[in-house]
């Protein structure tokens, strides 16, 4: 009787400690996957902030590029565009293909923007244009916001990643639901090259 409550203490020790270390595990991942939703708010906080300086950048070209008016549509299309898929990551920024989704029409704002200022280029009335200086600084120093906060959420989705890939984690983070992140990567050439807004 003495070893049977003996035994059965002993398993009950050892069960507390197994649990108590998968707690560990679950709220370590917890915290790192929070850290990470916290470093995409901080994008999405930017993002929105460059959709609402857009159209404020069109309108301003548009007396100035009334015959472009084939831009000026790609690029506000492009803007809602980035703008709805920014809404379906900001709700689930675990959701790897919102995130790729997201990439995709960033990638597709990128190169509307891009054409835009190219074409702007060649209008000396429009660069010399206050409020479009104006905007296009806050536009320089709002994409400059976008690469740091990517950065941050970057580095936040590899160590949450990293956590959840190593042992022991990985034998419980699936079991868990603690799906792998998806990095906010740029994936097309063009993309690497910063937008030019400079006037």
């Amino acid at each position: 009787m003495m070893i049977t409550l003996i035994i059965l203490g002993v398993l009950a020790v050892f069960g507390i400690g197994v649990a108590l270390w998968v707690m560990g595990i679950y709220n370590g991942l917890v915290t790192l996957r929070n850290r990470f939703k916290n470093a995409f708010a901080q994008i999405d906080v930017q993002l929105k902030r460059r959709y609402d300086l857009i159209p404020n950048l069109v309108e301003t070209a548009k007396g100035y590029l009334s015959h472009e008016r084939e831009t000026l549509e790609a690029v506000i299309a492009a803007r809602n565009g980035a703008a709805s898929a920014g809404q379906a990551a900001a709700a689930d920024p675990s959701d790897s293909n919102a995130i790729k989704q997201l990439m995709g029409a960033e990638t597709a704002l990128t190169g509307a923007m891009g054409k835009f200022f190219a074409l702007s280029e060649a209008y000396p009335d429009l660069k010399a244009n206050q409020n479009m200086m104006q905007l296009t600084e806050e536009l320089t120093s709002t994409e400059n916001k976008i690469s740091f906060a990517r950065q941050a959420y970057n580095d936040s989705v590899m160590t949450y990643n990293t956590k959840r890939e190593v042992f022991p984690a990985v034998l419980f983070s699936g079991a868990l639901g603690f799906r792998e992140a998806q990095l906010f990567e740029i994936t097309e050439e063009r993309e690497r090259d910063a937008v030019k807004v400079s006037f």
